[in-house]
């Protein structure tokens, strides 16, 4: 008997908020509604041609950031560093350490060093006019590639500029400004693959005698069970702290690009 009461009880409170959701419906609601921002895009008539032009400035920047990973690699130091720090791991053979974080962190931020002067010749003769106003996008783009150029012409290698001439089935030109872009771009790329596997092997060399002379060691001694790299891989990193290896090899790096 008593279940029956607490049942009709239960039945009656419920019945008792379904009839005021009915009956009040809106105070039900806007006490369970939440503020949300609406974003929005609209395409309204410009007033006049700065307005135009405004809106293609600003998706020119948007396709800009979004190739901007694929400019880094493709025109800045930035590949042969990251490759160079690629080797050395492999050399240290400590697999996952320093990890691709640290590693690529570093590396964007020497890459930032090095191209600095660079990063500052387009601001002052390309940049900084534009906001002002003083040049156009075209003026712009002219003046910004120059010290870009410049700097891929320092590192690129005459027989990879002269192969996609080749390829290109483009004539011999007469100085550095006859070679396009879309040339100089590739050339300087393979170059900079050419340099950092130069590099890598000089670094590999240490580290290998230290492999080979501690599989020869263990193998004389008979020791055939116990993998070579446990003994040489605190043997290396030893060596690489007592050389001062992260100093050395940021300073060859930097270097390599002057």
């Amino acid at each position: 008997m008593r279940r029956k009461w607490i049942l009709r009880g239960v039945l009656f409170a419920f019945s008792l908020l379904l009839l005021l959701s009915i009956v009040f419906p809106s105070r039900v609601h806007a006490q369970e509604r939440i503020p949300i921002p609406r974003i929005g895009i609209t395409l309204e008539e410009a007033e006049g041609p700065r307005d135009v032009a405004l809106s293609l400035e600003i998706l020119f920047l948007l396709t800009v950031l979004s190739l901007a990973p694929a400019i880094i690699i493709s025109v800045t130091s930035f590949t042969r560093i990251a490759i160079v720090f690629s080797f050395i791991r492999r050399a240290l053979s400590t697999q996952q350490e320093p990890p691709n974080q640290v590693m690529m962190g570093l590396a964007i931020f020497l890459t930032i060093f090095i191209m600095a002067p660079t990063i500052i010749q387009v601001n002052n003769a390309a940049i900084r006019p534009y906001f002002n106003n003083e040049i156009n996008a075209t003026e712009m783009y002219q003046r910004g590639i120059q010290p870009v150029r410049e700097f891929m012409f320092r590192q690129a290698r005459e027989k990879d500029i002269a192969l996609f001439l080749r390829l290109g089935e483009l004539p011999r030109p007469a100085n550095q400004d006859e070679v396009p872009t879309w040339v100089l771009v590739p050339a300087f790329m393979i170059s900079e693959l050419t340099t950092a596997f130069k590099i890598g092997i000089l670094l590999f060399i240490p580290f290998i005698v230290i492999d080979l002379v501690v599989a020869s060691t263990l193998m004389s001694m008979g020791i055939i069970f116990l993998p070579p790299v446990m003994i040489s891989l605190p043997l290396k990193i030893v060596l690489f702290i007592l050389v001062d290896g992260w100093h050395l090899l940021t300073y060859q790096i930097v270097n390599s690009f002057r």
